[in-house]
């Protein structure tokens, strides 16, 4: 007997504005991850290949224990960065860049947009089409004034 594979959701997740601020708080913490673990896999890479063009400059083997270390520590570090890009897809927002600069699917007058927002940024306040990027961010009007009741 097969196994079965059970079906995936493939539905694309919309975000309205609102939505998008209240999971801010945990978006904000995985970019902040994603940002961070990225220096330090940037880092180990810089290292690795400082070591490795050393290692070709002397014929002695002096070099494979730290370059075994290194490419050890830099597997384990690339899988923790993989991690964090996985959390953040599952949420269903794309991260566009390592600066931390993000786009939530969402749907304007029954077109899809991007709302977009970037590390440091206190709220979700701008939105731009698919095919404009950053260049095209614009700020998402204000909401009216709550209406106040008849004066007298």
């Amino acid at each position: 007997m097969a196994a079965t594979t059970p079906l995936r959701d493939t539905r694309k997740r919309y975000y309205s504005i609102e939505e998008a601020n209240r999971a801010l708080p945990l978006v904000r913490a995985i970019v902040s991850d994603i940002v961070r673990q990225n220096g330090v896999v940037e880092e180990l890479q810089q290292r690795l290949a400082r070591v490795s063009r050393e290692r070709k400059r002397n014929s002695e083997d002096l070099y494979s224990e730290e370059m075994t270390q290194f490419q050890n520590e830099l597997e384990a570090e690339e899988e923790r960065l993989n991690t964090f890009h996985d959390e953040l897809r599952r949420l269903g927002v794309e991260l566009r860049n390592l600066d931390g600069l993000c786009d939530f699917p969402s749907l304007m007058d029954g077109r899809e947009v991007y709302l977009c927002w970037r590390l440091g940024e206190a709220q979700v306040a701008h939105w731009h089409e698919l095919d404009a990027g950053f260049a095209g961010r614009q700020r998402i009007a204000d909401p009216p004034p709550a209406a106040t009741g008849p004066t007298a």
